[in-house]
């Protein structure tokens, strides 16, 4: 999402670039579920069996983002895939668009489907939901994957802030979002574009089909939420590390070699004892769209 910070050693998982992946349904094996968690119905795709894996998604995407991925660990994973609240095909209450509320949603889903312990995978503002559940329930989770996105309070939080590529960490309210209606898609393409490598391996039908679901009504409204909740999200991190210190569960960092890159790891070391560093080569922010082989191939590895 933007330029590293810092520079530190690095590993960069190379693979050969595919072709621009578009969204594709998840296979078959898949089923999808409407989960009741308070006040909110988080719709939820499920497949597999064996071990569990959560797959928590980020602003501009759904968790249609991560088929590439379901599909390879189903064959040997229980895969869980919601739509965060507010996104997506899950609903969108008029508030809890905290990532402490947004983890409880989380451990709802879990429960209904009777999963004690699963490895995270999250990506951008699943990144920040992934981490207060984490912090929350640290017992739940055996391994942890972050892409690409800081932690609100975690780190160099508020040097962050201030880059400019991060305007619409601000961008909200009632004006905001009657200049944006009708013009979704005009908005979206914003973060597609800026924070790509290449802007054209996000496919047009990959924006079309995700513009259809961010107008649809209250999407955009919800979203806005989302980032509206940082100063909160910051405040709620500072206090579970203040209280329970770093996480303890094996972290891997991933950064998009031309966005957060290595930084990534920077910024985790601030929060977990246990941090492994990756860089996706040749990629920006959208690495599951950008380079998905490479990102399958680091992640599954990392959670053998």
């Amino acid at each position: 999402m933007l330029k590293p910070l810092a520079v530190c050693a690095a590993f960069v998982l190379a693979a050969a670039m595919p072709a621009s992946a578009e969204v594709k349904p998840f296979p078959n094996s898949f089923e999808t579920r409407e989960i009741k968690t308070g006040d909110a119905t988080i719709h939820v795709r499920v497949g597999g069996s064996g071990p569990a894996v959560l797959m928590l998604h980020g602003y501009g995407e759904t968790g249609d983002m991560w088929e590439p991925l379901a599909a390879e660990m189903v064959k040997d994973h229980t895969v869980i895939v919601p739509d965060l609240r507010g996104m997506g095909l899950s609903s969108h209450p008029d508030g809890g668009y905290d990532k402490k509320t947004q983890a409880a949603d989380m451990e709802g889903v879990l429960k209904a489907l009777d999963v004690a312990k699963v490895d995270l995978v999250t990506h951008d503002i699943g990144n920040m939901v992934g981490f207060a559940f984490a912090a929350e329930h640290p017992d739940q989770v055996t391994k942890f994957v972050l892409i690409d996105a800081p932690v609100p309070g975690v780190g160099p939080w508020e040097e962050i802030l201030k880059n400019p590529l991060l305007w619409h960490f601000r961008f909200g309210g009632p004006d905001m979002e009657r200049l944006v209606a009708g013009r979704e898609r005009i908005y979206l393409d914003r973060f597609w574009n800026e924070f790509s490598a290449d802007p054209s391996r996000f496919d047009e039908a990959s924006r079309q089909h995700y513009a259809a679901l961010y107008a649809l009504p209250g999407a955009m409204h919800s979203g806005f939420a989302q980032f509206a909740a940082f100063d909160q999200d910051a405040i709620d991190n500072k206090a579970f590390l203040a209280a329970n210190g770093k996480l303890k569960m094996p972290v891997l960092a991933i950064g998009g070699e031309k966005s957060f890159g290595p930084q990534m790891a920077v910024v985790m070391r601030f929060a977990a004892d246990n941090v492994t560093e990756g860089v996706i080569a040749d990629s920006g922010h959208w690495i599951m769209e950008e380079n998905p082989d490479a990102t399958v191939k680091a992640v599954t590895d990392f959670l053998k």
